[in-house]
């Protein structure tokens, strides 16, 4: 992987590749945790005006870029130099500066699985117009699964403008699939979850995944075509039991209880995208 990038572009291209999605990484930390919070103030708030109630009082200005990142527990900002990806988590011993608190593993974790991930995806599709786009449908892939395992939450913020690029790609750039084939994934894909969704509530009564999957599902179809789909739907329903059993076996959780398939439509979507023409000929014959 990284060999075949040094190869390519040399020490200069791949370093720069490092630092980015290091970078990228350290933001996607920033959008699991603020992005939802935001989706929930803006529920509150038009959930009050419907109910014709006064508005909240007005909180501090909250986005993705203000307040600055601060400590939970003490509330001292992060500086510039304790804000490097992985470098700073370590040198600080994964805790704060002023109280000491823990600063929880995951954020280099996330930091690391990006870069990982984006120089996998780099080195089979290359620092191209294509390439680039696969790093943010990776990017953007990350940030769905982290937030879907914390919330059970897959925002439209996130997921309609993946459908979109994933559409533009096939029209416009050297794209893995045609635009009709990309149109009819993006119609299909929907569908089919949306169907089992329906088909599960009319026997059981009960919601087995909510409308988020469907729009993920799309998404999917839009970068990866039609043909696809069956391949994705199969990786992330294994990859979701296996998840479900060992839950159950290692830490004696009932397997009733729901998880959420967000981030096993995640993964599967990106082995698809990366090892696309393996993953068609094992699961298609």
């Amino acid at each position: 992987m990284s060999s075949d990038l040094l190869t390519l572009y040399g020490w200069q291209g791949l370093f720069i590749a490092v630092w980015v999605s290091l970078s990228i990484g350290s933001f996607l930390n920033v959008i699991i945790y603020r992005l939802p919070v935001m989706i929930e103030r803006d529920w509150r708030s038009q959930a009050r005006d419907i109910l014709g109630l006064d508005p909240e009082p007005i909180a501090d200005k909250f986005n993705l870029s203000t307040p600055r990142s601060r400590c939970p527990k003490c509330g001292q900002s992060i500086k510039v130099m304790e804000n490097i990806p992985i470098i700073s988590w370590l040198f600080l011993r994964g805790k704060c500066s002023s109280c000491h608190a823990s600063i929880s593993w995951r954020y280099p974790v996330v930091e690391l699985l990006t870069c990982l991930l984006t120089l996998t995806t780099l080195s089979v599709y290359g620092f191209t117009y294509f390439g680039m786009a696969t790093c943010l449908l990776t990017w953007a892939l990350v940030a769905l699964t982290f937030i879907d395992y914390d919330t059970k939450l897959l925002p439209d913020q996130i997921t309609i403008p993946l459908l979109w690029v994933g559409i533009f790609c096939s029209a416009f750039l050297a794209s893995i699939v045609h635009l009709p084939d990309a149109v009819v994934g993006v119609i299909a894909g929907y569908l089919f979850l949306w169907s089992i969704y329906w088909v599960f509530k009319l026997i059981t009564g009960k919601e087995g995944m909510g409308y988020g999957d469907f729009k993920l599902f799309a998404a999917l179809g839009a970068w990866l075509g039609w043909q696809a789909l069956p391949s994705v739907i199969l990786i992330a329903a294994l990859s979701g039991l296996a998840y479900a059993l060992s839950r159950s076996l290692l830490f004696r959780q009932s397997v009733r209880e729901p998880i959420p398939f967000g981030p096993f439509l995640a993964f599967a979507g990106w082995v698809t995208l990366v090892f696309r023409d393996s993953v068609l000929r094992l699961f298609l014959f």
